[in-house]
């Protein structure tokens, strides 16, 4: 008996140091050295600081008006506690039969339609209106961004052909070439947009 115990003790011992330290320390190491920018969370820097991340949306709505704010792109609505708030990821759990969904997806589509000067009949495309099962996702479809791209350089004084340039420059595929769909990551390009073109104080 005491022989089998010691035997059960060395083992936790010896796998605790396997897969609770070796592992995780190797894994972190090879990690930081093929790619540190995602081992550390994919952030997204500005002077130094720490803006955000791609993995994670932002808020770019005023909360008083329910409208853009002005110069930036509009990310896919977020049902995750107050906004893209990562402690309570989740998505609303609404049907789309159900009246508060419809309701609120109708609301959003006339606020985007007026934003972006468009006729009340104009489609708009889904992810403008709904959120993701995570309530966090930080992109959009690039039918979305384009949507925006004509309301987006006449708030910034640039060419439309400008901001599509960057938009294609923030548009990642599908990956591995068959996975998902291709998409613009709101957040690094709303960024990008103050770096190349800054709003007027």
């Amino acid at each position: 008996m005491l022989k089998q115990l010691r035997t059960a003790v060395l083992l936790l011992v010896v796998l605790t140091v396997l897969t609770g330290l070796i592992y995780p320390v190797a894994m972190t190491g090879i990690a930081q050295v093929l790619m540190p920018g995602k081992a550390n969370g994919s952030l997204i820097h500005r002077d130094g600081a720490v803006v955000g991340s791609t993995l994670i949306g932002q808020s770019f709505i005023d909360p008083k008006t329910d409208r853009v704010l002005q110069g930036y792109f509009r990310g896919r609505p977020s049902a995750a506690g107050a906004g893209y708030d990562a402690s309570a990821s989740g998505g609303s759990n609404l049907g789309p039969t159900n009246k508060a969904l419809i309701d609120r997806v109708n609301a959003t589509a006339a606020i985007i339609r007026q934003e972006n000067g468009l006729t009340a009949s104009a489609p708009i495309p889904v992810d403008l209106v709904t959120a993701s099962g995570s309530g966090l996702d930080p992109d959009i479809s690039p039918a979305a961004a384009e949507l925006q791209v004509p309301r987006v350089a006449r708030q910034r004084g640039v060419s439309e052909a400008q901001v599509k340039a960057l938009v294609q420059k923030h548009t990642s595929g599908r990956t591995l070439w068959i996975f998902g769909e291709p998409r613009v990551n709101v957040l690094a390009l709303n960024q990008a947009l103050d770096q190349n073109f800054p709003l007027a104080r």
